[in-house]
């Protein structure tokens, strides 16, 4: 296993660090996922560069972290790396993706089995075109999803090739794409930690977008299922 960056630079730690994390995108999630998920004995554990991260008791009477990535493959890819060398051991991501698969609606809950890696990240890292994601954790995770299956990572929300690229991922085996799945992964596989991911489909094959109180809702359960599976 890889030795880890010497300190953290972009996380700045102001509470303890549980040895597992989830690990949300967005700030504003992670702090809707702290307040669901964690106890009262919650405390901020970064706040630097506006990645917005916390730590306490879960359910299961045991700390968790959770530790927003901000958006797309090189921000995850920082977070997870320092995470790593400040003593993180398993982590699952939380975040939203996109439908390539016409079946998903907005509000499923996709546990991913693998990951389409089509982001410059992961290739930075080394990564294979397809990683597999198994083990307990990912077990867990499909049976708490309303779907299973592959996720595509690539790194332009707004891509012109959008439609073409979209039809290469269904190709591929991919029911859902985002940004930050494959850099993650490579990070895990590299330092040797338990990974896994669960994605909220934000956006339907059609382009319809949930609505924001349907896509809170969805996000919680997506959190407390990953918080499960971590216990």
């Amino acid at each position: 296993m890889p030795e880890p960056t010497a300190s953290p630079i972009h996380l700045r730690p102001v509470a303890a660090l549980a040895e597992r994390v989830l690990l949300p995108g967005d700030p504003g999630r992670a702090l809707a996922l702290a307040q669901s998920v964690l106890g009262d004995d919650r405390l901020m554990f970064n706040h630097h560069r506006g990645l917005w991260g916390y730590t306490g008791t879960a359910a299961d009477g045991k700390p968790l972290t959770i530790q927003s990535t901000g958006m797309g493959g090189p921000s995850a890819a920082i977070v997870l790396e320092e995470l790593v060398t400040l003593g993180v051991r398993r982590a699952v991501r939380v975040g939203t993706a996109r439908a390539v698969d016409a079946t998903l609606d907005c509000g499923d809950l996709l546990a991913a089995t693998g990951v389409v890696a089509d982001d410059g990240t992961s290739r930075a890292l080394g990564a294979t075109a397809h990683q597999d994601l198994d083990g307990p954790v990912t077990e867990h995770l499909v049976a708490a999803a309303d779907r299973d299956g592959i996720v595509a990572s690539h790194d332009l929300l707004y891509a012109p090739d959008a439609v073409a690229l979209t039809e290469a991922w269904s190709a591929a085996g991919a029911l859902a794409a985002d940004l930050e799945t494959g850099a993650l992964a490579a990070v895990a596989a590299r330092h040797g930690i338990t990974f896994a991911a669960i994605v909220t489909i934000a956006v339907d094959i059609r382009g319809t977008r949930c609505d924001d109180e349907a896509l809170a809702a969805a996000g919680d359960a997506a959190g407390r299922a990953a918080a499960a599976a971590l216990a």
